[in-house]
């Protein structure tokens, strides 16, 4: 196979329902539009929101002696979950900058287990305190980001321009390689506690923060 130019490779996984014609758009057309040469300078971010939780399953492989499949012991118990959403801001003649914020979702019935629209409004004014200009904001199509709520709460922001990723198009969102970078240092972690896990993501986004070269491989 190797002579006929084969090589063994891991496939990714891509959804069958991806509108591959909206991404050609998506790319030739509206990523035009975003970098326009007339907007006003300011910062370009995309957005997305991972929930982990501490029962999670560790990393698909680890080393055991033959024979013996190794045991990682975790609670039974439920312990919560946690959210963490994300912006990488660029702009021109600034580093990169990655903004990030962290919930803790007890456990318990009746709970809410994911971000709000409030959450995420809340990390759009806090980066756009930090760079000090309008933001042209890229994100996903997650239900909390295009809900009637969260157009009320744009809409009341002149300094904010939204455009929408196409559906089905994680490639395209520089954030998805972020939490994949972070979920690779913590493949084969098992804790015990939400809090340990909150602690471990803060330091692992705390250094990314520092690393804007890295940042820059995302986008």
């Amino acid at each position: 196979m190797r002579r006929l130019g084969f090589s063994p490779q891991v496939p990714p996984r891509r959804v069958a329902e991806r509108d591959e014609q909206a991404v050609k758009v998506w790319r030739e057309a509206t990523w035009a539009e975003v970098k326009e040469p007339g907007r006003p300078a300011g910062a370009t971010s995309a957005s997305r929101t991972r929930r982990v939780s501490p029962d999670d399953r560790p990393g698909p492989r680890t080393w055991g002696r033959r024979g013996i499949t190794p045991v990682v012991t975790v609670s039974g118990r439920r312990s919560g979950r946690l959210s963490v959403a994300g912006l990488v801001a660029m702009r021109p003649g600034s580093r990169t900058r990655l903004c990030r914020r962290l919930i803790s979702h007890p456990a318990g019935k009746g709970k809410r287990r994911s971000m709000s629209e409030r959450d995420f409004i809340e990390l759009i004014d806090g980066a756009h305190q930090l760079v000090k200009a309008p933001i042209v904001l890229v994100w996903d199509r997650l239900n909390t980001h295009v809900s009637s709520r969260m157009r009320q709460l744009i809409d009341q922001r002149e300094w904010l321009t939204v455009f929408l990723l196409p559906a089905y198009s994680p490639d395209l969102n520089p954030v998805e390689w972020v939490w994949a970078h972070v979920k690779r240092s913590l493949a084969n972690l098992a804790v015990m506690a939400l809090d340990r896990l909150q602690a471990l993501l803060r330091n692992r986004l705390k250094r990314l923060q520092y690393r804007p070269g890295v940042l820059d491989g995302f986008i």
